[in-house]
């Protein structure tokens, strides 16, 4: 058994060594591989959170080009969400692969506590999951009488590096809000955390805090009803990236373009202009793309023989203009 670490006792995973991990990954799927793997091509199935935010349709292409690179070792299939509540879709994907017996189940829960259930079923038909960016519930694990691995960032740390930015910017007594992610995910939690610890750091005032839900237009909603109830905001705290573009729509119909500062996380290809333009301060790059080619290499390696427990943490890193 692979132990990387435990909940508690993490084992920090550099840029470095993750995207080592990727291209050693890349490189010894193009090896011939071992007898467990030799006598069926196995298959690998794919299940993504909502693909109308551009970080899974990221995750997505580099999923499918590293798939296509490797068309010879596995067969491979990838399913999404229509939107970031449709949690019903993930456990469809799930029972879905397990009837067409799939081999592998890489998944980013949208659901830390309602996916477990599907997940054990899979693990019971001997498929080899592999979770990964949005972790388990601990206890939820435990009453399934599951020990899964999750491979993914550390979203409270990540959070902070945004938050900080933001507190380094405003000074003591900063007013902002925080728009949180799906509360049924442990990384809107960890993120929410990440941003709270900036807070009490550098004094900021928090105004106000609530879901959006992911959403790039309940997240626009939800900023214009708060620029609306506290007209003195000078920061916003977004959880992903996707609300942050609904922050920035509500405050340019504001006309307070550049006058409140917006971090956001993901690093998608939409917020580059506004990072240039600075509509937005910062995002926080967590490379999806790697983390899909990851979790099926580790997926591979698991249906080999290996076995992991704990966390493998993947990298996370400050992105500004």
């Amino acid at each position: 058994m692979s132990k990387i670490s435990n909940m508690h006792g993490l084992v920090p995973f550099s840029r470095r060594q993750f995207l080592k991990t990727s291209a050693l990954a890349a490189g010894a799927l193009a090896l011939p591989l071992g007898p467990a793997l030799a006598a069926d091509k196995p298959k690998v199935g794919l299940v993504m959170k909502s693909l109308a935010n551009e970080f899974f349709k990221q995750m997505q292409a580099g999923a499918e080009a590293y798939a296509a690179k490797n068309k010879d070792k596995f067969d491979f299939a990838a399913v999404g969400m229509k939107d970031e509540r449709d949690f019903a879709a993930q456990v469809d994907a799930i029972e879905n692969f397990i009837t067409q017996k799939y081999n592998i189940i890489v998944v980013a829960p949208a659901d830390s506590k309602a996916m477990v259930t599907p997940i054990a079923k899979a693990l019971k038909a001997g498929i080899k999951v592999i979770n990964i960016d949005v972790a388990l519930d601990e206890k939820a694990k435990k009453k399934a009488g599951i020990d899964l691995a999750f491979f993914g960032p550390d979203n409270r740390a990540g959070a902070k590096l945004a938050g900080d930015a933001l507190g380094k910017a405003l000074g003591k007594g900063g007013k902002v809000v925080i728009l949180e992610g799906n509360p049924e995910a442990d990384n809107a939690k960890q993120r929410k955390l990440g941003f709270d610890d900036s807070v009490k750091e550098y004094g900021l005032k928090l105004l106000d805090s609530k879901t959006a839900h992911w959403e790039t237009e309940e997240a626009n909603t939800l900023m214009t009803n708060f620029l609306t109830q506290h007209p003195d905001i000078q920061g916003v705290m977004a959880a992903n990236d996707s609300m942050a573009l609904g922050v920035v729509k509500a405050i340019d119909a504001a006309g307070k373009s550049g006058k409140i500062k917006v971090v956001g996380f993901d690093n998608i290809p939409a917020v580059g202009p506004l990072l240039k333009e600075g509509k937005m301060l910062a995002t926080v790059e967590q490379y999806g793309a790697q983390m899909a080619a990851m979790g099926i290499d580790y997926g591979l390696r698991e249906l080999a023989g290996e076995k992991f427990t704990g966390w493998v943490k993947t990298d996370v890193k400050l992105i500004t203009a």
